[in-house]
C-alpha cells in the first residue's frame, strides 16, 4: 500500500477494527453488483470509495429521467447511456485506482454462473424476483456470500447469506420461488428516495463486513425499515430443510 493509498483510506485504517489488514483485505476483494439502480448506486459508490479492488457492475437498462430522484451514481448527461457504463464512469471520477468490469448485458443463469464464480461476495440490487432466485442459485452453487436488499414505496428489506456455513439460509428459504412474493417496480409502486440510499449502503457495510470479517453479518436475520416512522425491526429465519435450491447441499 503506497502513501496515496495510506492516506486515501486513512480513516478506515485507524480504526482499530480494519487497520491495515483489513484494507487491505477490501483491496484485494473482487464484488459482484447485480443491477446499478437505485440500491446499487449507493453500494456501489461506498465499495468504491473503500477501496474494493474489483467491482463488476451488470445491469442492461438506460438511464432515464425518472431515474434521477434516486439513482445518485447517474446524472442528467447520463441520459441514454447504460446505466453498468455510467456507473463506471462516475466510480473512475471517484477512485481511479480500482477495477470496474461494466457489463451492459442481463445475464443469463450461464452467464450469472460465470460471474458469480469469479466473485467473492454478490449484492443483489435488483428489483426483479426471478433474477434474486437466480443469483441465489449461483451463491449456493459456489459458496459465494450474497447480501440481498428491496426498497419499495417507504419499506426497505435487508439480509445476508453464507453458504459456506453449516446449516445457513439461502434466499429461496426465506422467499419460496414459487410464492407470490414480489419486489414489484418502481415504476408501478414509487418509492421514497432516501429509502434506497438507506439499504444499499447498508448493503456496501454488510459486503466490507464481510471482506474483513468483521462483526456480526446478518445472517438468517431479515433488517425491515419503515421509513414512514423511522423504524427498524428484525425477523429471524432459519434454513428450509427442505429447500431446493440449498437443503440438499447442507448436512
Amino acid at each position: 500500500m503506497d502513501d496515496q493509498a495510506l492516506l486515501r483510506y486513512s480513516r478506515h485504517i485507524l480504526l482499530d477494527e480494519i487497520g491495515i489488514e483489513g484494507q487491505e483485505k477490501i483491496s484485494q476483494a473482487h464484488v459482484l453488483l447485480i443491477g446499478a439502480g437505485g440500491l446499487g448506486s449507493p453500494a456501489a459508490l461506498y465499495l468504491a470509495s473503500a477501496g474494493v479492488g474489483t467491482l463488476t457492475i451488470v445491469d442492461h437498462d438506460q438511464v432515464d429521467l425518472s431515474n434521477l430522484q434516486r439513482q445518485i451514481i447517474h446524472s442528467t448527461a447520463s441520459l441514454g447511456q447504460n446505466k453498468a457504463r455510467s456507473a463506471a464512469q462516475t466510480i473512475y471520477a471517484l477512485n481511479p485506482h480500482i477495477r470496474v468490469n461494466a457489463l451492459s448485458t442481463r445475464a443469463t443463469d450461464k452467464e450469472l454462473d460465470q460471474l458469480v464464480a469469479a466473485a467473492d461476495i454478490v449484492l443483489d440490487c435488483c428489483d426483479n424476483f426471478a433474477t434474486r432466485h437466480a443469483v441465489n442459485r449461483a451463491c449456493v452453487t459456489h459458496k459465494v456470500p450474497l447480501v440481498s436488499g428491496a426498497a419499495v414505496r417507504f419499506d426497505g428489506q435487508l439480509t445476508a447469506f453464507d453458504s459456506r456455513l453449516d446449516n445457513a439460509p439461502c434466499y429461496h428459504c426465506l422467499f419460496g420461488e414459487e410464492g407470490e412474493a414480489s419486489d414489484g417496480p418502481c415504476a408501478t409502486f414509487g418509492v421514497f428516495a432516501p429509502l434506497v440510499g438507506m439499504i444499499g449502503a447498508a448493503q456496501a457495510a454488510e459486503a466490507l463486513k464481510l471482506i474483513i470479517g468483521l462483526g456480526s453479518p446478518l445472517i438468517g436475520r431479515l433488517q425491515l425499515l419503515d421509513a414512514r416512522n423511522m423504524q427498524w425491526r428484525e425477523m429471524r429465519y432459519k434454513r428450509d430443510p427442505a429447500c431446493p435450491v440449498c437443503g440438499c447441499n447442507k448436512s
